[in-house]
């Protein structure tokens, strides 16, 4: 790390990451302070995390970016380095934070992100070359609200370090698709608190296009059943919140009970 430059936090959201806590924490060992805010887990992650050395904070569920503003809010230090309780900077990535002056605070600073189901990577598709952001300094950029696909908000155009974050979230594709499902509620929220609505001859139609492009116009075929069962969360991001919202227009059409 050169000598003289600020100190850098490393900020991880977690509730039951007990399978991948530790390596994330290990990934960013390099940082003077690693803050763990949890949400209520059950399981050994904050023994885990306590045992790596993190420090442990508490704080009940907000949505992912209101927890996120949390967390950054608690760090000691003002330069923030961003991981999901999932996630793990590869050694060319630990090496490019640790090399940065960090003299300029309106920079900020994304990294590529490989994702896997089970041990296979995801190379295609949506999921292909994505980048995120996740390297920043909290006066000049912080997180979004969003209760779900949050994201930093920065001043200026992100640059892309060198090395690759590494995404173990997916167990298998039942577990991509059950994730999809059990966001679907959130999306399907924030679309009501925007005033977005939803026509229900057009969900088949969202559906076949959002599947078309996932797995034959971005490349998921090359990637397999992997790359089928992304296209098909991708069709259940798109389709089931609308779909939600419908079914709950219904519930608000519907006339009331006879007594």
């Amino acid at each position: 790390m050169t000598a003289g430059r600020p100190a850098v936090s490393c900020v991880v959201i977690a509730r039951d990451a007990e399978r991948s806590i530790g390596m994330t924490l290990a990934s960013a060992a390099f940082c003077p302070e690693r803050l763990v805010l949890d949400s209520g887990s059950v399981d050994a992650t904050v023994a885990i995390a306590l045992a790596a050395g993190a420090r442990v904070e508490h704080q009940p569920f907000l949505g992912y970016g209101l927890q996120k503003r949390r967390a950054v809010e608690l760090a000691a230090h003002d330069w923030i380095l961003s991981l999901d309780a999932d996630e793990s900077l590869d050694p060319e990535a630990a090496a490019a934070v640790q090399h940065l002056e960090l003299t300029d605070p309106d920079a900020c600073y994304a990294f590529q992100r490989r994702t896997f189901i089970g041990t296979r990577e995801v190379r295609h598709g949506p999921w292909g070359g994505e980048r995120v952001v996740r390297l920043f300094h909290r006066g000049r950029a912080g997180f979004s609200t969003l209760p779900v696909h949050e994201r930093v908000e920065p001043r200026t155009p992100p640059r892309l370090l060198p090395g690759s974050i590494l995404h173990h979230s997916f167990t298998d594709g039942a577990d991509v698709l059950a994730r999809s499902i059990r966001y679907a509620r959130l999306k399907a929220g924030l679309m009501r608190s925007r005033g977005e609505g939803a026509a229900a001859w057009a969900l088949p139609l969202r559906g076949v296009a959002t599947f078309m492009k996932s797995y034959v116009v971005q490349g998921g075929w090359r990637d397999g059943t992997a790359g089928f069962v992304v296209a098909v969360s991708r069709v259940i991001d798109s389709t089931l919140p609308r779909a939600l919202l419908l079914l709950d227009d219904v519930r608000d059409d519907a006339p009331p009970p006879p007594r």
